[in-house]
């Protein structure tokens, strides 16, 4: 392949990945003529790099349209496939599954042959492996996730590992074994590692570091790799497979020494050695895309390291992109792709003309000027990526870096070649446990000193910009000391002196927030100096509770309420009360909460920066009524402006505080998430609510919101919202000007046919 070729490749790939993503009416079209235009006036190179781009697009337009098709929601269906990976924690099972045949069991819903790869939960599953091929009964439902303001992105997570559906394994039919695993090594390595005599840590970094089993590192792990700024050392990155491959060559050429002494340098064998090392070192870690990224990269340094017919360093570096855009289009979404290859860049952009280093005491000056100069960089793709910036990772990385590259990655590695000597074996393994103990102590104090920042929202895109931009200029050459550095605290100073504390608003102003939570009900208030929750949203089969993933933890909450003691409503009190502070908390009387709380009763008011917030339901004394009845109802007002929550309190309750009710309100959440049982028409009539919102999962087995419900809404004008579809929804109540509503996810579904705008929202059933 001729160098010059690299970087058409690599557009054209790109131009493939964009394609897919912007992909419009008449593309296709539009594409298959300029090919045939390239190829009528012998442009091959333009042929080529079409044949490129509608080949990756179509690859990806392929698993877009392969997604789980809305009418076969939570329908049985029949799959058949190979577990790709399966993660067991305590009772739930997260599986995996290729899809090789998938039926529905009812005749007349759609077929489903367009599944690929889906994800599925399984309770109280038998003994599974990866490799296995296995028939399910499942129940399904497509790619998706909530959407909520600076919290983590699901559905797009989802999309980057191509995961096409997600569900739960049915018990009957049972689920069949159809094959077995074909043989692999690194399940006989993983339990080789099993039977060792090793502590709990040294097993897991062992299997992270040298085999890639990244899946058995715990959360607390996780924790501090993330505190630090060192996840990227428990992966299998282009740092382990190169270290494999230098190894195999040093060896390689050590021989070819031995046997050809006048030729050693010419002999081509060694390269390609190493180049096997390195394959068959990213197919035992499971050839995961870091793992094929890695090995990739590791192959074309090779060849730019051998110097037979190798392209320069930048058309290697666009070569190794188009390539590993080509084995994995949907790695150009995923951060890692991008921080790797940014760091690559600026290694070249450092070191391209500069003399090879001599000597211990110049590849360890080597070694800390690239550290410091890829610090920035780092530090910037990860704050864009994961919206947080560890402090301590600069100076961790000075230490982690060489320690795991030159001693603990090389020992664990030692220790499987020397697997047939127990004692050496063990030997390697004791050092790699003694030094993964000191970088975990050193990691731990890192954390304690400098602790994991997470900066505000509007802080994350100009620190990050500043951040890179603050890389390379002391990566470019030519540029004097000082001015790097008065570029540098002008580039640092803008981002840094924004407020770092999340926006509030102005005095007389509420911001209701109704997050999205699935199945249950989040709603957050904030004044000026004011902040409260309306329930905690719900806990899940699994143990996840959505609360514990909107904010960073050390959140304050001067008042929580929860409405009653269903789950969707107080399922989030563990995740509060562990993350978060709470200087009071109010529930209905008789509600079995595990905290101590004050009575929500009707009468019940305070005022906080101009804003009235009055309890309306229950009133005192009325334990025969049912726990829905019992429901806190709130309402507070702002100049004017009203806004109406009202629990699950059904139609009898809502006409007995109806006329304490203002004539309208700007915002109502819907009670009982859209049940029948509440929002009855003579609530409706009176409120005649400009905006409505819904707290509904996504495909709920229920129906909400019901059918009677949005027309009696719809018959008044109301604008309807659903965090099903829209999201989280913020609304701005007060007399001063504010940007209105908005919603987290865009609203394009809504333009266009039948009731657009705000009143395009229908039942589900």
């Amino acid at each position: 392949m001729q160098p010059g070729l690299a970087i058409p490749l690599a557009l054209a790939v790109l131009a493939g990945v964009l394609g897919s993503h912007l992909a419009v009416p008449g593309a296709i079209e539009a594409l298959a003529i300029g090919l045939l235009v390239a190829l009528a006036g012998r442009r091959v190179r333009l042929a080529m790099g079409l044949g490129v781009a509608a080949l990756v697009a179509a690859e990806l337009l392929m698993v877009r349209g392969g997604e789980l098709p809305p009418g076969l929601t939570r329908q049985d269906l029949r799959l058949e496939g190979r577990l790709v990976s399966v993660v067991r924690d305590e009772r739930l099972a997260r599986l995996t599954l290729a899809v090789t045949a998938c039926r529905p069991l009812a005749a007349t819903l759609p077929d489903c042959r367009g599944l690929g790869r889906i994800r599925l939960s399984f309770f109280d599953a038998p003994a599974m492996v990866p490799g296995e091929r296995w028939r399910l009964t499942a129940r399904l439902r497509p790619p998706s996730g909530f959407a909520n303001p600076g919290a983590f992105d699901y559905r797009g997570w989802l999309w980057r590992e191509g995961i096409q559906a997600s569900g739960y394994v049915r018990r009957e039919p049972p689920p069949r074994r159809l094959a077995s695993a074909p043989f692999s090594l690194r399940p006989l390595a993983l339990a080789h590692l099993d039977e060792q005599a090793l502590a709990p840590r040294h097993r897991r970094w062992l299997a992270a570091l040298t085999l890639g089993a990244s899946e058995r590192l715990e959360t607390r792990d996780w924790d501090l790799l993330n505190a630090t700024g060192t996840t990227h050392l428990m992966v299998i990155s282009g740092l382990h497979v190169g270290l494999v491959a230098a190894f195999a060559l040093w060896l390689a050429r050590g021989l070819a020494r031995l046997v050809t002494p006048g030729a050693w340098r010419l002999a081509v064998w060694p390269w390609w050695l190493a180049g096997a090392a390195a394959v068959g070192y990213a197919g035992l870690a499971g050839l995961e895309p870091p793992a094929l990224r890695a090995m990739i990269m590791a192959l074309v340094g090779l060849w730019v390291a051998s110097g037979r017919h190798a392209p320069g360093p930048w058309q290697a570096w666009w070569l190794a992109l188009a390539l590993v855009l080509l084995a994995d289009p949907l790695s150009a979404w995923r951060p890692g792709l991008w921080l790797s290859f940014a760091a690559v860049a600026l290694l070249i952009l450092v070191w391209q003309g500069r003399a090879r280093p001599q000597g211990m005491s110049g590849w360890f000056r080597a070694l800390v000027r690239s550290q410091l100069l890829l610090a920035p960089l780092m530090a910037a793709a990860v704050l864009l990526a994961f919206d947080r910036l560890a402090p301590a990772a600069p100076l961790v990385n000075l230490v982690a870096v060489p320690l795991v590259s030159s001693l603990l990655v090389p020992l664990g590695l030692l220790g499987w070649m020397t697997a047939w000597l127990p004692p050496l074996s063990a030997l390697c393994w004791t050092l790699f446990g003694l030094l993964a103990d000191a970088l975990a102590s050193l990691l731990g104090l890192a954390a304690t000193w400098l602790p994991l920042w997470l900066p505000s929202a509007s802080q994350v895109l100009p620190l990050g910009l500043a951040l890179g931009l603050a890389a390379l200029l002391w990566a470019l050459p030519g540029l004097a000391a000082r001015l790097r550095l008065v570029g540098t605290l002008l580039l640092l100073g803008v981002p840094l002196s924004l407020s770092t504390s999340s926006p509030v608003p102005a005095e007389g102003l509420l911001r209701v927030r109704v997050h999205d939570v699935g199945q249950g009900q989040l709603v957050e208030l904030r004044t000026a100096g004011y902040r409260a929750l309306y329930d905690t949203g719900p806990r899940f089969g699994s143990g996840f509770m959505p609360l514990g993933s909107l904010w960073p933890p050390g959140q304050r909450f001067d008042d929580v309420l929860i409405s009653h003691a269903d789950q969707d409503h107080a399922g989030g009190l563990p995740a509060l009360r562990e993350q978060h502070r709470v200087t009071r908390f109010l529930a209905p009387p008789g509600a079995a909460l595990d905290v101590p709380a004050e009575p929500c009763t009707a009468g019940r008011a305070w005022r906080r920066d101009g804003v009235a917030f009055r309890i309306l339901w229950p009133p005192a004394g009325r334990g025969e009524l049912s726990s829905n009845d019992r429901s806190c109802v709130l309402l507070a007002s702002v100049g004017g402006h009203h806004l109406l929550i009202t629990g699950d309190v059904g139609r009898d309750a809502e006409r007995r505080f109806l006329a304490e009710l203002p004539p309208g309100v700007d915002l109502l959440v819907a009670g009982h998430h859209g049940s029948t049982t509440s929002s009855g028409l003579s609530l409706v009539r009176r409120l005649a609510p400009r905006h409505v919102v819904f707290s509904v999962a996504r495909d709920n087995p229920f129906g909400h919101p019901a059918g009677p419900v949005v027309r009696r809404f719809r018959d008044v004008g109301s604008c309807l919202w659903s965090t099903a579809l829209d999201g989280a929804v913020t609304l701005w109540l007060g007399e001063k000007p504010h940007p209105g509503l908005h919603t987290e996810r865009p609203s394009t579904w809504r333009q266009g046919g039948v009731g657009g705008g705000c009143l395009a929202l229908e039942s589900p059933h």
